[in-house]
């Protein structure tokens, strides 16, 4: 056993090598009574700012550890480490084949967890391999020539390839350790093994995929590429197959269905195949992009700190009279705005960074939530709504997928500004109030109003708005049970972002991981009777 030690603060001008110093300290030990010690977790402290801290939890062993367990008693910062007991793998006895379909987080995590137990698994993706994909994004980024199936959305690694590559999740789940460790296994840097809000970066993801890829095809999965599930196969109530591009039939005994929240025409197919979906709301909004200077000086009260990352925010605000809530998503610190287009004639963007998060800008969505009064009745309705407003953006851009660009200041009609910011392949000058409906638009501008009261500064002419923002999440849900299965088609296992039951690369990666776990369950539970 071990002993843990929480909230070890260290100043800017301290060294981590100075933790076990902090920590005897605390306790009223000698540094040399400490061995085994290792920083477990870490995080930022900029209550005080411009006074900030660096907070740590540390693991350590010493050679009594009930006495001082005993001496040490009302200290509720320290107690005995968990003991965490891996679950060890067996294989199934009985032949089983699964289909999984899609290789963002939900899809990967699933393929591998059925693997380790000797499931037969082919893995189905319908853009292409990562390395590929890169050539085929930079192409759009570049000359604004869309290839609708490979691009920001389609391909290995799903839409979070392009993204800051965020792992915080709010789940608690033993599960997460897991993804975190084999994600470090591919390649991904031990510091998300104990950073508070980890992350990866789209730069390192690309090779982290391109390791998990092999691990996958060593543990026997049947990878394919440019291969779109285009039909399922029913026999009696249950899905026994899916039919890829319109051509080859691919026989299983389950099918683990992780689309992606851009798979628009997975959606109609499941539709039209009587799959049961529900609609759900969703958020849509604008990209807002800051020097990360200011966001740094907001924040920590410092423009910058090489201990320091730049620094990220989290805003929300619920207009109590309309009851739409209006919240910041998925920031990208020392980032980029991205094009996220992913069909001809309709314009979406994202954000991304770099693992080291040093771009001059930060950026971060504004969204508002919608729901049934803005699209419509109809599972497909909300889906149909993102496709109008992304093609009202396309047409705002002038064509060649430029994306529509407003100066904070002026969006809120309060003066005006340069368009300092920057999406591939273009920007062009639009009044951003008339691409969203008037309703949006107006609370919008007074979440911002609101967001400034918390982060004064961040009402700017600094600023630039970039639209539109509207892949936060599915549009629909593809209905499924307590076990996993869908309501209507027994044998289908709807997993993920795309189905409705994830946001995020981590929380969705672990729908995958229960997925999995579902379908060996079930089987289980038919080898014992």
């Amino acid at each position: 056993m071990a002993l843990q030690l929480r909230e070890v603060a260290l100043r800017l001008d301290q060294d981590e090598s100075e933790l076990p110093v902090e920590t005897a300290r605390a306790l009223n030990l000698d540094p040399a009574e400490l061995s085994d010690f290792r920083v477990v977790r870490r995080s930022i402290d900029a209550r005080k700012r411009p006074r900030v801290l660096r907070v740590f939890t540390v693991r350590f062993s010493v050679a009594d550890e009930d006495a001082l367990l005993r001496r040490q008693l009302r200290n509720r910062r320290l107690s005995r480490e968990e003991e965490i007991i891996p679950v060890p793998v067996s294989h199934l006895v009985a032949p089983l084949r699964v289909l999984v379909v899609g290789m963002g987080p939900a899809g990967l995590f699933a393929a591998w967890n059925l693997a380790r137990h000797g499931v037969s698994v082919t893995l189905l993706e319908r853009g292409r391999p990562v390395e590929e994909r890169l050539s085929d994004v930079e192409r759009f980024w570049t000359d604004g020539c869309l290839d609708e199936r490979s691009n920001v959305q389609f391909g290995e690694g799903g839409a979070g390839t392009f993204s800051d590559g965020k792992l915080t999740t709010r789940v608690n789940h033993p599960g997460i350790r897991t993804i975190l460790r084999t994600l470090v296994d591919c390649g991904a840097p031990e510091s998300i093994l104990v950073d508070a809000k980890p992350h990866v970066g789209t730069d390192r993801l690309r090779g982290v995929l391109v390791r998990f890829r092999r691990e996958l095809q060593r543990l026997g999965v049947d990878v394919r590429f440019s291969s779109c599930l285009s039909g399922l196969q029913v026999s009696r109530g249950r899905v026994v197959g899916g039919l890829i591009n319109d051509a080859d039939e691919v026989s299983c005994d389950a099918l683990v269905l992780a689309p992606g929240h851009s798979a628009r025409d997975t959606y109609a197919m499941l539709s039209s195949s009587g799959v049961q979906l529900e609609a759900k709301p969703f958020a849509l909004g604008l990209r807002v992009e800051h020097p990360a200077v200011l966001i740094n000086r907001i924040q920590y009260g410092l423009d910058r700190h090489p201990k320091l990352p730049a620094a990220d925010y989290r805003l929300a605000w619920n207009d109590a009279k309309s009851g739409r809530g209006v919240y910041s998503f998925c920031m990208c610190p020392g980032g980029e705005v991205i094009n996220a287009s992913s069909e001809s004639g309709r314009l979406a963007v994202n954000g991304m960074s770099h693992y080291r998060r040093d771009s001059e800008r930060s950026n971060s969505a504004l969204v508002v939530s919608v729901d049934q009064r803005d699209y419509g009745s109809g599972v497909l309705a909300g889906m149909f709504y993102q496709q109008r407003l992304e093609e009202r953006a396309f047409k705002a851009g002038g064509g060649g997928y430029r994306a529509p660009a407003q100066n904070l200041m002026a969006f809120l009609g309060r003066g005006q500004g340069p368009l300092c910011g920057d999406c591939r392949p273009g920007l062009t000058s639009a009044d951003l109030r008339e691409l969203l409906p008037s309703d949006l638009v107006d609370a919008l501008q007074q979440g911002i109003v609101h967001f400034d009261r918390r982060m004064r500064g961040f009402m700017t002419a600094e600023a630039v708005l970039i639209g539109i923002e509207s892949r936060t999440s599915a549009p629909l849900r593809i209905v499924r049970n307590v076990s996993g299965e869908s309501l209507s088609h027994p044998g289908l296992y709807p997993a993920g972002e795309g189905a409705g039951y994830a946001g995020g690369i981590m929380s969705a990666a672990l729908d995958g991981l229960k997925a999995a776990e579902q379908i060996i369950k079930q089987v289980r539970n038919r080898e014992v009777l």
